[in-house]
């Protein structure tokens, strides 16, 4: 809570109020109270500096934190139906001011210090929010030496400087792109060496079959022409064996016949 009571309104609640006797309820306020004060919490204190609901909101200052009670069930309290809780003992009037401070607590949100709320929102938290951001961006309302600072010139430095760095960056952003497309192109060179490298490999692999190849040829051809001169010299001498051989017969055959005569 200390690290919200300088962003949001803290209005202190107590839930379940019904929960707990009213002395103890009224002990535990009290109790409550003085633990936000030793912590240096800041809760939202009703404005008393209208005289037109001066009186009602000191009244409620005096009150806080409020007790509440919450429940969306409806139970028949008489001849209406009102929103409570039941329990075995009685009802609990979430709109009776007599059971819980729901009614207070809306009445003073909603319909006498709405209009507050949000000017403390906007002139207070908003603005020290703001504040707090344009501290963190360097803008500040006094200089170095505790002169005050017009926020224009503030601006055109903090623009001047904000203009300088992102030129920086872009430089850096150049240079490291650069790096980065040469140093992809060194490995695309080296890529492509090796490429080259194997293409070359294997078109030397390929020249070597293809003369391993056109070596068998010849070869094969050489001895199919040495087995063709051999077959034809191997016809020549099979023909000239039969023509002898055909002669020798028919000289015989006139041998014979001519010493049967």
């Amino acid at each position: 809570m200390k690290n919200l009571d300088s962003k949001v309104n803290i209005i202190p609640v107590i839930a379940k109020a019904d929960t707990v006797s009213k002395t103890e309820l009224q002990k535990f306020k009290i109790k409550l109270m003085s633990e936000l004060v030793s912590n240096g919490v800041q809760i939202y204190q009703f404005p008393t500096d209208d005289d037109t609901i001066a009186k009602v909101n000191a009244a409620m200052n005096g009150q806080l934190p409020f007790a509440v009670v919450g429940s969306m069930d409806e139970v028949k309290v008489g001849n209406k139906m009102v929103k409570a809780r039941q329990y075995p003992w009685g009802v609990v009037q979430v709109e009776n001011e007599n059971h819980c401070d729901f009614v207070k607590l809306r009445e003073m949100l909603i319909c006498t210090n709405m209009e507050d709320l949000r000017e403390q929102t906007h002139t207070r938290h908003y603005e020290l929010y703001r504040r707090c951001k344009l501290e963190e961006m360097g803008f500040t309302d006094v200089g170095p030496e505790n002169k005050p600072v017009s926020v224009q010139e503030t601006y055109e430095a903090k623009r001047h400087e904000f203009h300088g760095e992102r030129q920086r960056k872009e430089e850096e952003m150049k240079q490291m792109f650069v790096q980065r497309v040469k140093e992809k192109e060194a490995i695309l060179k080296e890529a492509e060496r090796e490429l080259q490298a194997k293409f070359e490999h294997l078109k030397r692999l390929h020249q070597e079959e293809r003369m391993k190849l056109e070596e068998k040829r010849r070869l094969l051809e050489e001895e199919i022409i040495a087995f063709s001169k051999k077959k034809a010299t191997s016809e020549i001498f099979h023909s000239q064996s039969f023509l002898a051989t055909g002669s020798n017969l028919r000289k015989d055959k006139d041998r014979k016949n001519s010493n049967f005569l």
